[in-house]
């Protein structure tokens, strides 16, 4: 159980902000083109209420049951839910139930399986396509070569709203081949743009978490995915979510 205090929150949330907006100051960017999503795997629904006190009223989760859960237990208050982790075809269903945005798609059999519940529930949602820009074998993330074929393929399915891509960078002490996973997206989207079919859109780069967020922030990250530097250490280790 966390221990997290709302005082702890807004003091954590504060200096998360305070570095978003350093890094934007560095990077001679605009502190408002960069959205903070806090990423609130494993921390139970009492603390997601007492973040939304501190002012968050978005959150990332991983697992799709997880986030249904506390999408369930705190349906009393006005947030948002981010699907950022793997999904599987059969789960499409919830999270086109409760979710505003799905940071993960990677392949055409989810993007069915979406549409055709989202046509079922009368919504629409939207959608980041995430790329394995380290090349990790283990990494979920369609490759960047596939991403343009993808992309044309992506008007045949109206509730889907794409929004941009997504990355996980490499987990490495080395900054330059953590930077280098950013500037591969940026890049991947530059190129992209310019033979997008209609309805398309690309403005968001959803990259960098609590380890390297300044650094995405640098390459032109529009989305930050920060869970630690908000809530502290984790009581399950990153291996139950990220494979490898």
């Amino acid at each position: 159980m966390s221990q997290m205090n709302l005082e702890t929150l807004r003091q954590n949330i504060a200096s998360v902000r305070a570095r978003i907006d350093a890094a934007c100051a560095a990077a001679g960017r605009n502190a408002d083109e960069v959205r903070l999503l806090p990423v609130s795997k494993t921390h139970p629904p009492e603390v997601l209420r007492l973040a939304y006190q501190a002012g968050l009223d978005a959150f990332g989760e991983n697992k799709v049951q997880e986030a249904r859960e506390k999408a369930e237990a705190l349906a009393d208050l006005p947030l948002r839910w981010s699907v950022i982790g793997h999904l599987q075809s059969n789960k499409a269903k919830y999270v086109a139930r409760f979710a505003h945005e799905f940071q993960a798609l990677d392949s055409l059999e989810i993007a069915q399986a979406l549409d055709k519940r989202l046509q079922i529930e009368g919504r629409a949602l939207d959608v980041l396509v995430q790329i394995n820009t380290s090349d990790e074998p283990q990494k979920f993330g369609m490759p960047p070569e596939a991403a343009r074929d993808f992309l044309r393929q992506m008007p045949a399915f109206s509730s889907l709203r794409i929004k941009g891509l997504m990355t996980l960078a490499i987990f490495d002490a080395d900054e330059n081949r953590v930077r280098a996973c950013f500037v591969r997206l940026r890049q991947l989207r530059d190129q992209l743009r310019q033979t997008l079919p209609d309805g398309i859109g690309l403005d968001e780069l959803s990259m960098g978490m609590s380890g390297d967020f300044p650094i995405a922030i640098e390459e032109g990250a529009t989305i930050v995915r920060v869970g630690q530097a908000i809530f502290g250490a984790r009581p399950t280790p990153n291996s139950h979510y990220w494979p490898g």
